[in-house]
């Protein structure tokens, strides 16, 4: 059963990420799509994960098929080399540079933001319970 909540959840986030690439606009070819992908991706996954280890707990299986699955398919490291590659062989070193920066410094914030989100939520869903006891 984990196999088939990871495909489905798979064949959902491969489907919404090729919607992405449709409507995102790519400026002069620059990824802007994968970049958008993967840092929203690396702020829900962190979100989603820290809510559902800390206070919200569901079955291991929606787990796996929203984050492995879902969120596996939606964001992709290998799009994101081979765009760089690409960069970097047409004479677009810097832009190259800047996107690999962009990435890993979007990526890295969007999963401290999604970490602080979810934790404010946890703690005001924590003390909205505790009001509701008294």
């Amino acid at each position: 059963m984990p196999y088939l909540a990871v495909a489905i959840g798979g064949l959902l986030g491969a489907l919404a990420r090729y919607g992405v690439s449709l409507i995102v606009y790519q400026p002069n070819g620059f990824p802007l799509g994968t970049l958008l992908i993967n840092v929203t991706g690396s702020l829900f996954l962190t979100w989603f994960y820290t809510l559902t280890q800390e206070r919200i707990h569901i079955h291991p299986h929606l787990r796996l098929a929203v984050g492995t699955g879902f969120v596996g398919a939606f964001t992709t490291f290998s799009t994101f080399t081979v765009e760089t590659w690409t960069l970097y062989t047409s004479g677009r070193g810097l832009e190259a540079l800047l996107y690999v920066g962009l990435s890993t410094v979007g990526g890295l914030l969007g999963a401290f933001l999604g970490y602080l989100l979810a934790v404010r939520q946890s703690s005001l869903r924590f003390a909205d319970s505790i009001s509701e006891d008294s």
